[in-house]
């Protein structure tokens, strides 16, 4: 098991970034915040989890303990797979996902796409006890957007919430209504964050 890794980030994409460690790129999956985060050239710390399937091995990597158990934890409830479970912390964060979970919020674990209302119920049912009932902290990534170029935003964000699961439909509406809000130059980052915050409407 790779618990965690430190080195330097060589590739920073919506939701993975490459760290250089001992000579090796490893590609490490990551929640958008976390990606934001991370700047090229700079060394990162990550607290990581190794997915291993008979066709891959995936490494999934969080800014902290906190948010890699929520991400471990979430799979233990049947049907929740590590795609979900990112899912879920890219849209509530690790916070806002143990307060819903323990209080029973099950309107709130539906914005997440992939969740329903019978997911959402089982979902409350197997972890209430388990995550307690933590307040959220500070919302991370709800800083206004910091400039930047390129108007390929939008495809590059549309793709990522496609792959996070929404459809294509609701992908493009959030990010036409994002960019009619927005301001016309912004970080990819901050776009998809105000997508996201879009589509839990």
């Amino acid at each position: 098991m790779i618990a965690a890794v430190r080195g330097s980030v060589v590739r920073v994409g919506l939701d993975r970034v490459v760290v250089l460690v001992g000579g090796v790129g490893l590609l490490v999956h990551t929640t958008p915040a976390t990606a934001a985060s991370a700047r090229r050239g700079d060394d990162i710390a990550l607290a990581t989890t190794l997915v291993v399937r008979e066709d891959a091995l995936t490494l999934y990597g969080f800014l902290g303990d906190d948010e890699r158990e929520m991400f471990e934890t979430v799979q233990s409830v049947s049907g929740v797979g590590p795609r979900l479970a990112l899912a879920m912390l890219s849209v509530m964060g690790p916070d806002e996902l143990r307060l819903a979970l323990a209080s029973g919020d099950t309107k709130s674990l539906t914005k997440v796409p992939g969740v329903g209302p019978k997911s959402a119920q089982r979902l409350v049912l197997e972890l209430k006890d388990k995550v307690g009932g933590m307040p959220s902290g500070a919302g991370a990534g709800s800083g206004a957007p910091a400039p930047v170029v390129a108007p390929a935003w939008q495809d590059q964000v549309t793709q990522a919430l496609v792959g996070l699961g929404w459809s294509a439909k609701q992908a493009g509406d959030a990010v036409t209504t994002v960019a009619a809000q927005a301001p016309a130059d912004g970080e990819v980052a901050a776009y998809l964050r105000l997508a996201l915050r879009e589509l839990r409407r």
